[in-house]
């Protein structure tokens, strides 16, 4: 039973090593008030592979990490227009 454990763990983790971490900025013109950033926040990390996200209300903008494997650029983008937040691709990084 161990045997099996480790195995499925190892092939788990050996897929992870596969994902490509991506980054982009995200424009996001419309927001307007100091919960906006939290509200897109949230929409962002809810998408399946999205390591992690920063919004600033400041720049009207959202720099979002996430594996390309699990997720791609159209899914944050319809998060953050479902969310109320419509967005476009600033830029996108690969580190």
């Amino acid at each position: 039973m161990q045997k099996i454990i480790l195995s499925l763990a190892l092939t788990i983790a050996s897929f992870s090593a596969w994902a490509k971490p991506q980054t982009i900025t995200l424009d996001l013109p419309t927001m307007n008030c100091a919960m906006c950033p939290i509200t897109v926040k949230k929409a962002l990390t809810r998408v399946q592979g999205v390591t992690k996200a920063e919004v600033s209300y400041e720049h009207k903008q959202a720099v979002v990490t996430f594996e390309d494997s699990l997720t791609n650029v159209d899914r944050l983008v319809e998060a953050t227009t479902n969310a109320g937040y419509p967005s476009t691709i600033v830029k996108k990084e690969t580190p």
